[in-house]
């Protein structure tokens, strides 16, 4: 029993969502996690310890783009037919 849930229990929900889903789908499912798991360990893993912010060099702080200002839309004349 896993937290109140007993064996017979979790057979009768495979069972259903075998049916509902099918297993190529859940085949491609399982695939899919277990690949961005395992990209993500490996994207902790290459991380570089020393990412002090105080330590950012001229050529990081130009090679970001400044962000742009939104152009504001020219205001709509009234017209004279509602006069």
């Amino acid at each position: 029993m896993i937290g109140g849930i007993s064996v017979t229990q979790l057979l009768i929900l495979l069972v259903i969502v075998m049916l509902v889903f099918g297993t190529k789908r859940l085949r491609n499912i399982g695939s899919d996690l277990g690949s961005a798991v395992k990209g993500f360990r490996k994207g902790i893993e290459d991380e570089p310890e020393d990412s002090d912010p105080e330590k950012i060099t001229n050529a990081e702080k130009t090679s970001a783009e400044p962000l742009k200002k939104e152009e504001k839309a020219p205001a709509s004349k009234p017209t004279d037919t509602d006069v």
